[in-house]
């Protein structure tokens, strides 16, 4: 009833654990109980009698006349056929995914687990875990109910006369829920297996019972039941009548009528009454947990637990319409113990309602400290349910048996079984809306391995159990469901940042999978448009320890784009056993995550770095999310320093650097690739139009301190979007300007660099109407939406320096408001040492000192002879300047259209 796993957590073999070493024994000892006692449990022995046990208790009992008496039989009808249309969505969902393999203990915790990966599992887990302990308050509170009613003393007499003896208040009833649930505690802790050998006797019990009631009806002639209910000034007494089958009796209940609920003094209506019946449908995966102990589990539980459904739905309206038929409203709503008043042999009745009542809260007080155990095996809450752990001899969970006792104990202080009711209720169908999630999610993933043998479901049945559930959540008690919620969502996130990862399986990462391929697919590179261009990058990295900053800074660069993380292993997979890249994968994974980019890793083997990167530029990407722009370190040779030692990532007290990369280069060890490799590699990615950042002295940026000092004195960007190597030729509107532009403008978009300052420069020689140049300039940003500074920087001096060297006339830069791409010839980097001596000396008078310089970067010359003079003339041009991005562009990157 109000624990759908009952009998099943009795004999479940526990999963999970704490620790691989602990897991792998406890797999062990599985298996090795899995062979010495092999499955022998039939459909009805495993599952139908299980299930009904779990169905039939104290609503079939003591609430059934409760319900007719207060809805009337057309309501109650209804009530029974939204409640089992609810379970019978659920029931198809669990019998998918009980016959998509094994299941262990934790019943619906273990499903979700699996299914939807440890933040849902566990949070379901805890929502569960409370059902089954308010379950057992609510199984206790009704047995002391029926107790009372047997035995109690009759309100307004303090001595009572043969049986009856037990005083009745708040603290007796407490006192005797007290004692009844100890004695399932210690039953509890001797064994589960006492009351599972007694499952099948119970049954015969129930059955024998439920037999007697149905044949009273028949049997007994009208009577008159005297009602003897408490009252504020002692007890009165109201007449309640058995009226045989009578079409006047069954007139009178067709409709509704409800009343003050005599236990609680509350007024009932639909929602509460239904809170109260629904706890009768509930324990449909009773036998869906049996399945390690089942013959055919694939065959028994499908078929098992629908046929016990099925069964359960007719007994209810059956007895609904034979109540409604022979017995007054009065005596439905006011004496919940009436059907021993007409019974034949109402000794059996009370026997009924005490051992199937009795039986209900031994399981779920059982089936609570089971998911307790599963919950702290899996260790999702850490030291939290350490204690819970801890087994017998014999592998009984005795403190999780001792926890779930006292949690039960608390819940029994609200005294009275109607107050519970709404709580289970909602409790429930939180975790009946998660099973059907669980089954929806699988079914939409695609995944192949998903492959139950129970194929009467659709993803509609799911969503229909989904908005069934949730729906009458709300209607029932619309504070119980919210709070119900937020408790899941506060129990979600806090596993999410949290909880230890799980080798489980994340249905999300499925999910995912399907949905980003199915967006790929819809994202066509023909409908690009330049409004929409973003930056993708690919960072080639040769260790990751010389370039933690480097990593960092072009995170803060993309600018939501895609972002890749390239190296490339100087090996021949020919001569090699095995791909050495699977090993290193790990590491570079745990980089990302320690360092909190948002990239993914791509890493490649080839004969030469050069090699490799043209692999990585064909390769990397899928569909319309490729690197659009190349990002390398800068080549120097200056000796790397290890970034990832000094980073606040791994210098907290309780880390150290666990990644696999190796130490940094010594500064006298050979370098992987030659300077003229070097240029060839950024040649080879303007030949595949792909733009080019070269970022020198990054290491040296630290931003935490710029973001510090942001609040009294913001950093600046200097921005030079002028050709240095070229002065000849300089043009402040071209395509690689521009595209300079926008890299420093996407910069100053991130969050960390919101507070600096752009600065751009704008370089005029005498005579060439600096101000008309700036106010060009100073449109252009505008029609750009880009805010900075321009200032004006006098470069006479420097650029005679280059006409000496070339012995030709001077000329001035030129502002073109077109955009273009100026192609250089073989002789493009013929400029004097001197020349760009200077060029960075004007560079660095352009103080106060910045927190970071783009400059424009020329594109390699044609003749491959001279790629080491133009290395040699960027490490001039960049030489003290700190942190420092060449940029060249090829992709038409801005616009000026809405």
């Amino acid at each position: 009833m109000a624990s759908s796993e009952r009998s099943a957590l009795l004999t479940y073999r526990l999963c999970g654990g704490s620790g691989e070493e602990e897991r792998g024994r406890e797999r062990g000892r599985g298996r090795a109980r899995a062979a010495a006692a092999p499955r022998k449990l039939p459909t009805f022995l495993g599952v139908v009698v299980p299930t009904l046990l779990s169905m039939f208790s104290v609503v079939l009992f003591l609430r059934l006349g409760f319900v007719v008496g207060h809805a009337g039989l057309y309501q109650a009808l209804a009530m029974f056929a939204v409640a089992y249309f609810i379970i019978g969505m659920t029931v198809l969902s669990v019998c998918a995914i009980a016959t998509n393999g094994a299941l262990d203990a934790g019943g619906a915790y273990y499903m979700i687990s699996r299914a939807l990966g440890p933040e849902f599992g566990g949070s379901i887990g805890i929502m569960f875990f409370l059902a089954n302990v308010c379950g057992s308050a609510l199984y206790v509170l009704g047995l002391v109910e029926a107790v009372v009613d047997s035995f109690g003393v009759p309100p307004g007499q303090k001595v009572g006369t043969g049986v009856h003896v037990l005083p009745q208040s708040y603290w007796y009833e407490l006192l005797y829920g007290t004692i009844l649930l100890a004695l399932c505690l210690v039953v509890c802790l001797v064994g589960a297996s006492i009351y599972a050998k007694a499952t099948f006797l119970i049954f015969l019990i129930v059955a024998g019972v439920l037999g007697t009631i149905l044949i009273s009806f028949f049997a007994t002639r009208p009577i008159g039941v005297p009602i003897r209910l408490p009252h504020f000034n002692g007890s009165e007494i109201e007449n309640g009548s058995f009226t045989g089958f009578s079409l006047a009796t069954l007139r009178d209940n067709l409709g509704g009528g409800y009343g003050v609920d005599y236990t609680t003094g509350q007024m009932m209506s639909f929602s509460s009454v239904f809170a109260v019946m629904f706890n009768g449908c509930t324990g449909i995966m009773a036998g869906s947990n049996m399945s390690g102990d089942l013959k055919r589990p694939s065959y028994s539980i499908p078929r098992g637990t629908i046929s016990a459904v099925l069964f359960t739905y007719l007994v209810y309206n059956l007895l609904a319409f034979f109540m409604c038929a022979t017995c007054n409203r009065t005596l439905l709503q006011k004496d919940y113990g009436f059907l021993r008043d007409i019974s034949i042999f109402p000794p059996l009745v009370t026997v009924g309602i005490y051992a199937a009542t009795l039986s209900a809260a031994m399981s779920n007080l059982i089936g609570a400290s089971r998911i307790l155990y599963a919950l702290a095996r899996d260790d999702l809450f850490g030291r939290a349910l350490a204690l819970a752990k801890k087994t017998s001899a014999s592998g009984n969970p005795i403190m999780a048996v001792i926890l779930s006792w006292l949690v039960v104990q608390l819940v029994l202080f609200s005294g009275k079984l109607n107050t519970i009711a709404g709580v289970v209720t909602t409790f429930f169908l939180l975790v009946y809306a998660t099973v059907n999630l669980a089954c929806l999610a699988l079914e939409w993933a695609s995944a192949p391995n998903f492959r139950p043998t129970f194929r009467y479901f659709t993803w509609h049945t799911c969503l229909l159990g989904i908005a069934g559930c949730c729906v009458m959540m709300f209607l029932i008690s619309p504070v119980s469901a919210s709070a119900s919620l937020g408790f899941l969502l506060l129990l979600l996130l806090a596993l999410h940042y949290l909880s230890p990862s799980s080798t489980w399986g994340y249905i999300s990462q499925a999910l995912i999978f399907h949905q980003v391929r199915k967006y790929l697919l819809m994202l066509d590179v023909r409908k690009d448009h330049v409004k929409f261009w973003r930056p993708q990058m690919l960072l080639m990295v040769q260790n990751p320890r010389g370039s933690a900053r480097l990593i960092d800074f072009v995170n803060d660069l993309k600018k939501s784009g895609l972002y890749v993380l390239g190296h490339v292993e100087l090996q021949d997979l020919d001569a090699l056993p095995s791909d050495p890249l699977q090993a290193q994968q790990d590491s570079w994974l745990g980089l990302v995550d320690k360092l909190n980019v948002k990239a993914f890793v791509s890493l490649t083997l080839a004969p030469s770095v050069r090699h490799g990167v043209r692999q990585l530029l064909f390769t990397s990407g899928l569909g319309g999310m490729r690197p659009n722009t190349l990002v390398l370190g800068f080549y120097d040779d200056a000796a790397p320093q290890d970034g990832l030692a000094q980073h606040p990532a791994f210098t907290s007290a309780r880390e150290e650097v666990p990644l696999g990369f190796p130490p940094v280069r010594a500064p006298a060890a050979p370098k992987l690739l030659s300077a003229r490799e070097y240029v060839g590699i950024v040649a080879d990615a303007l030949k595949m139009l792909r733009n080019v950042l070269l970022a020198r002295h990054l290491e040296s940026l630290d931003k935490a301190w710029e973001l510090r000092r942001a609040a009294s004195s913001p950093p600046s960007i200097h921005v030079w979007p002028v050709n240095l190597l070229r002065p000849d030729s300089a043009r402040y509107a071209d395509t690689c300007s521009l595209f300079l532009l926008q890299m420093a403008c996407v910069l100053n978009m991130t969050r960390a660099w919101r507070r600096a300052h752009l600065r751009l420069f704008l370089c005029v020689e005498a005579g060439a109407m600096p101000h008309a140049q700036e106010d060009k300039l100073r449109q252009l940003l505008k029609d750009l939406r880009i805010q900075a500074q321009i200032q004006l920087v006098p470069w006479d001096a420097v650029v005679s320096l280059h006409w000496q060297a070339q012995r030709a006339p001077p000329g001035g830069p030129a502002l073109a408001e077109e955009e273009s791409t100026v192609n250089f010839p073989a002789n493009a980097t013929q400029v004097s040492d001197e020349y760009v001596c200077a060029a960075n000396k004007l560079i660095l008078e352009q103080g106060p000192a910045p927190a970071v310089r783009f400059l424009y970067l020329p594109r390699p010359p044609a003749d491959t002879s001279l790629y080491p003079l133009y290395l040699h003339h960027l490490d001039l041009l960049t030489r003290d300047l700190g942190p420092t991005v060449l940029v060249h562009g090829v992709s038409a990157v801005t616009s000026t259209q809405l």
